[in-house]
């Protein structure tokens, strides 16, 4: 299992993300997408993710939804489902990401499309 320490600051070509608070069933995160920064379209098999919106205006697909977001908005990703977070502003985005389920390690991840080729 790959989990991430607490505080730790994780660098990725589309920003950076910490862990904010581990605990057994859930995990919480800070997300910081750099403006033009994509993340890849991607699911997970065993956990499921709420997204609060804190800074910023992304957009965000959820499975077909693609719709433009802003703070204080709300996003459930489902289990299983296809999700991606956009920042095609000039303002950095700041997303806290809440991850509910049994695993929430770092290789509970299938992605579909990457521009950064991953995939």
């Amino acid at each position: 299992m790959s989990i991430n320490a607490e505080g730790v600051v994780y660098e990725r070509p589309w920003g950076t993300y910490q862990t904010l608070q581990l605990a057994t069933g859930y995990q919480v995160k800070q997300l910081v997408v750099n403006p033009g920064g994509r993340l890849s379209l991607q699911r997970h098999f065993k956990r499921a993710e709420h997204w609060v919106v804190v800074k910023g205006s992304p957009t965000i697909t959820v499975d077909d939804s693609v719709a433009e977001y802003k703070c204080n908005d709300h996003i459930f990703i489902p289990l299983q489902a296809k999700h991606r977070i956009e920042n095609s502003t000039n303002e950095t985005c700041m997303i806290i990401e809440v991850q509910v389920g049994d695993y929430l390690g770092e290789d509970d991840i299938e992605r579909f499309d990457d521009i950064y080729g991953r995939a």
